[in-house]
């Protein structure tokens, strides 16, 4: 069945960087069967987007606004993502929440205006060390589905791929086992259940995301109820990435 591999680049590569990463990274992944997407800075989007053109690879952004327009120095909108060829968008990494303080209310509305202008979310969802070792991680996943999903209709969660990235996993090499993942992805559909409906949580596409490598990637793709990855520092390397995309 096919995966989706979706690749972070995070606050990396200028144009030229950008240029040389397209051309070896796409050569290596005309073959796969998975679906691939790569997220680069806001900068690289519309350049990396021609670079595309010709291949099957989607184009994410890493961010957006919440709000339509106006005065918000350094804010980029749903509708200019869409405008330059952008078709899918993260929303509340852990980054932007501990970073810029992102709360669920703003996210919520984030994932509001990426759905207006048809742009597929990519949620992420993931406990801290806190809650994990002190068994306070379901009551935190099931809350941060039921605030950054409020308000949405069930059929709008086809435009919405969760992924389960737990924060003391993201960077530090530090891995869950396979149980810890398929219990996450079980509490996560579960409180879709309850928010939606039993088939939404079903046909929810669920993504997992820390330290992802290829090491690793097969092991993490076969866990019960997760649908592909989410990757971050493995991305920026064509090769590595390449490989994993073709797992």
């Amino acid at each position: 069945m096919k995966k989706l591999i979706y690749g972070n680049l995070k606050m990396n590569f200028n144009l030229k960087d950008m240029e040389n990463y397209c051309e070896l990274f796409l050569k290596k992944v005309e073959q796969s069967k998975n679906e691939i997407a790569i997220f680069p800075s806001f900068t690289n989007l519309m350049f990396t987007k021609q670079k595309l053109t010709a291949s099957k690879v989607l184009l994410g952004a890493q961010n957006l606004s919440s709000e339509v327009s106006g005065a918000y120095t350094g804010e980029i909108s749903a509708d200019m993502l869409k405008s330059v060829g952008a078709e899918l968008v993260i929303v509340g990494h852990s980054e932007r929440r501990k970073l810029f303080l992102e709360k669920n209310e703003t996210i919520n509305k984030k994932i509001k205006q990426a759905l207006s202008q048809g742009l597929k979310v990519v949620l992420c969802v993931g406990e801290t060390k806190y809650e994990r070792q002190n068994r306070k991680y379901k009551m935190a996943l099931e809350k941060i589905i039921s605030e950054t999903l409020k308000g949405l209709y069930e059929n709008e969660l086809k435009n919405i791929i969760i992924a389960y990235e737990p924060i003391w996993a993201i960077g530090t090499g530090v891995l869950p086992t396979v149980k810890e993942i398929e219990e996450a992805a079980n509490i996560i559909r579960n409180q879709v259940s309850v928010e939606f409906t039993s088939q939404a949580a079903k046909n929810l596409k669920l993504l997992y995301g820390g330290s992802v490598n290829t090491q690793n990637c097969k092991q993490f793709l076969g866990a019960n109820g997760i649908n592909g990855l989410l990757v971050g520092g493995a991305s920026l390397k064509a090769d590595e990435f390449a490989k994993i995309c073709n797992s």
